[in-house]
């Protein structure tokens, strides 16, 4: 297994109502599974591969919850990464080299049977995880865009987290509301003003780095 490390900020848009189901081991909000994320890499490695500065995004739908299976995923890596950089974001990004059940990307890959072709793109994220703003722009793909949850009466902003010890995404996230549009690649139609995190990513072969 080759060593790797990516410290990372994440971008999630899903389907469902805010703060996810999946996030507390219950059933999607509308039976479905739809999700768009993007990654900004600031440091990481594979082996002797630098990751450093890198990004990437992903699109993924399950016509049920995702531990039933039958998804299909469509990974795109930042085209100005070199070929060594694009494989081995790939492994990391499927979920090889990675202890069985340990990231989130690898639940993904198991829970996939439709893997489209992986896209090399420029992925645009930005991210004030604790303004709970955010955009990930892959060109002619798709388009998600954060902001803060408001109270539906006042007009607020209304802050919440989510902290899972022991999970295999994150520990902490901000949550925030996002809207994904899809040009090609896999449609979200439903992403609307649904679920969205924003959170620093620590991983490694074995899952979350413990700090």
């Amino acid at each position: 297994m080759t060593p790797w490390e990516i410290h990372a900020v994440e971008v999630m848009n899903c389907n469902c109502a805010y703060g996810c189901p999946c996030q507390f081991n219950a059933l999607p909000t509308y039976g479905t599974c739809e999700a768009a994320v993007g990654f900004q890499i600031e440091k990481g490695f594979y082996g002797d591969v630098s990751l450093d500065g890198l990004t990437a995004g992903m699109m993924a739908k399950w016509p049920g919850p995702i531990h039933e299976g039958n998804g299909e995923r469509l990974l795109i890596i930042d085209d100005q990464a070199s070929s060594e950089q694009r494989d081995a974001l790939e492994k990391i990004l499927s979920g090889e080299d990675t202890e069985e059940m340990a990231t989130i990307a690898w639940v993904i890959n198991a829970m996939t049977t439709t893997h489209h072709e992986t896209l090399y793109k420029p992925v645009t994220i930005e991210a004030d995880i604790e303004g709970r703003t955010g955009r990930v722009v892959v060109d002619g793909v798709f388009e998600v865009n954060a902001e803060p949850i408001r109270n539906p009466v006042t007009g607020a902003e209304h802050q919440a987290r989510i902290d899972i010890p022991h999970g295999f995404e994150y520990t902490i996230a901000e949550m925030a509301s996002g809207t994904t549009s899809t040009q090609s690649g896999i449609d979200l139609p439903n992403n609307n003003s649904t679920h969205c995190h924003l959170t620093e990513l620590h991983w490694n072969n074995s899952g979350i780095i413990s700090s």
